[in-house]
């Protein structure tokens, strides 16, 4: 019994620190690990990105896309317009030192 209660209080105590171990968006870019695009959305910097940077940015395009499909039935602008211009004002906002990529390649922006 006594064997059971520490597996279990083990197991919680680590499903809590997971979470906090996770990258975040924030952390990802000041690691120099995502930018911003032009067209409104995140990438890797790397060509071969760990399994959580990947999975980091599919999540924040996901809820991306789905904020600018939102902009754009509202707007009448096709979603490609709004995501461009989201992309413009992510690039333009990135602090000195982040990655970004206005369709001519990853720089650091000064």
């Amino acid at each position: 019994m006594r064997w059971t209660k520490r597996i279990w209080v083990a197991a919680l105590a680590l499903a809590i620190a997971l979470p906090a171990l996770a990258l975040d968006l924030d952390e990802a870019r000041a690691k120099g690990k995502l930018g911003e695009r032009s067209d409104g959305y995140v990438a890797a910097v790397s060509d071969s990105p760990s399994d959580e940077v990947a999975k980091l940015a599919e999540q924040v395009n996901a809820q991306r896309r789905a904020h600018y499909d939102e902009i754009a039935k509202r707007t009448g602008a096709p979603p490609e317009a709004v995501a461009a211009l989201a992309g413009q004002k992510l690039i333009a906002n990135a602090p000195s030192g982040q990655w970004v990529n206005d369709g001519s390649g990853w720089k650091k922006k000064p």
